[in-house]
């Protein structure tokens, strides 16, 4: 009320100065002018971003963020993204009555397209790290997955310790990726694909790949010459990933998650995909 009242003063003012004729009114009437059209624009502009901040799946469509190079939890057929991470986004929609949307990205990409809200859930195959905690928030895990070593078969690298001093390919923002920097004297090369990584291993571009461990499998049966350690190198949980403010969203995603656990649903998904441990 404050700024209505002083705004009509100063109307008032400027229009006592026009009669005048002074050139100074005029220059005074316009800088007013401009000040309230500017606050005006202003509140309009925080009003829009704060609209399109908030929860997108509110209108009943749920985003998820995903990159669709991690068979079997996620990949392509033809135009269709499909896989393990896929169908329990979808089976988590459905519980909650919306329509699953799946946007494909880079890895490294998903955490903040989370974050600035262009995606409700991040489900790739993701582990619950410390360094990812801080950016945003996890569901309860939904399967433990490991990371393991692929490498030529005739290849002398025979345990997680036989990697010192040599070169290993990774997935860009993966825990391969992470992880790998705990090795001693280890030369990390990162891909945007695990597929490239492996494949600069047939080309003898890297020693050894160190991957998830269903991915792994899928590439071993489609490249001849190659195989996996026994020896495991992490054991992780996979997780769907939140914006840290979306609490009434990470309520409903967990409780969907307990349903489908508890009807069996979910163990059903990951044996479509998964024929043995």
């Amino acid at each position: 009320m404050k700024k209505i009242i002083a705004v009509a003063a100063m109307a008032a003012m400027v229009v006592s100065m026009t009669a005048c004729g002074s050139k100074a009114a005029d220059t005074g009437a316009e800088a007013t002018a401009e000040a309230v059209a500017a606050t005006e624009a202003a509140t309009q502009t925080a009003e829009t971003t704060e609209a399109a901040t908030e929860n997108v799946a509110a209108n009943g469509t749920l985003i998820m963020a995903t990159n669709a190079e991690f068979p079997p939890y996620e990949y392509r057929e033809g135009d269709q993204i499909v896989g393990i991470d896929a169908e329990i986004a979808q089976a988590i929609a459905d519980e909650l009555g919306m329509e699953l949307q799946i946007e494909d990205m880079q890895f490294d990409s998903i955490i903040a397209a989370v974050q600035t809200g262009k995606a409700d859930i991040g489900v790739a195959g993701m582990t619950v790290t410390e360094d990812r905690l801080q950016a945003v928030s996890f569901s309860d895990s939904y399967t433990q997955a490991a990371q393991v070593i692929i490498v030529k078969g005739d290849s002398a690298v025979a345990t997680p310790d036989d990697l010192k001093g040599k070169t290993v390919g990774v997935q860009l923002g993966t825990t391969g990726d992470i992880y790998a920097e705990d090795i001693e004297d280890v030369t990390i090369d990162r891909y945007n694909k695990g597929f490239e990584a492996v494949q600069a291993l047939l080309q003898d571009k890297v020693d050894a790949v160190i991957i998830d461990r269903e991915p792994a499998n899928v590439f071993i049966e489609e490249n001849e010459g190659l195989k996996v350690l026994d020896e495991e190198f992490t054991v992780e949980d996979y997780a769907i990933c939140m914006a840290k403010d979306n609490t009434d969203l990470l309520d409903k995603v967990n409780t969907a998650l307990a349903s489908l656990k508890e009807s069996g649903k979910l163990d059903e998904i990951k044996a479509k995909y998964i024929t043995a441990e």
